[in-house]
């Protein structure tokens, strides 16, 4: 009874959503769940018919009684089919551990990537202003950008390539 509760409070599109899950992923989870909405729902059909018959009824309804009671032999001796699903059982065991197994690594995923999300908040919020950054602090930050306009200046280049295309030439001359 718990699993069924449980089952009604999923909500799936908020699962579908904030997951991340693949295409194919969510697709599979729809069609399941439809066959499984399916089968409740045959079940439930069948189970509501009445699974009994009434052999009295036909004995005083038809003429020939050697039916009725062959028929009434018959169902004495019906016995249902069983089936060993044990092997469906492991295969659908094997998958649940798979997708458990999913489940843990896209968690452990999600949370490096909120780390890393935390850090980068902490770090915009902690930052100073453009406005009160300095050249020294820049270069500070990026070595490399030092050498590269060392040798920029050496060449006499004293435009950024790239910068017109990108901004346009605002030059007023």
């Amino acid at each position: 009874m718990a699993t069924k509760a449980a089952a009604k409070a999923v909500d799936f599109t908020r699962i579908y959503s904030t997951l991340g899950l693949g295409k194919d992923t969510v697709a599979a989870l729809q069609a399941f769940r439809k066959r499984h909405a399916d089968a409740q729902r045959i079940h439930g059909q069948l189970e509501a018919q009445p699974s009994t018959v009434d052999l009295a009824h036909y004995r005083s309804v038809l003429k020939n009684k050697a039916i009725v009671d062959e028929a009434e032999k018959i169902l004495k001796e019906y016995q249902p089919v069983t089936y060993d699903v044990s092997t469906h059982v492991k295969a659908i065991e094997a998958f649940e551990t798979k997708a458990i197994e999913k489940a843990k690594e896209t968690e452990a995923k999600i949370g490096e990537e909120l780390k890393d999300l935390q850090a980068a908040l902490v770090n915009i919020e902690e930052a100073r202003p453009l406005e009160d950054l300095t050249n020294e602090d820049v270069i500070k930050a990026y070595p490399r950008l030092r050498t590269t306009i060392e040798t920029m200046v050496k060449k006499g280049k004293w435009t950024v390539p790239g910068y017109k295309e990108q901004f346009g030439d605002y030059s007023i001359m």
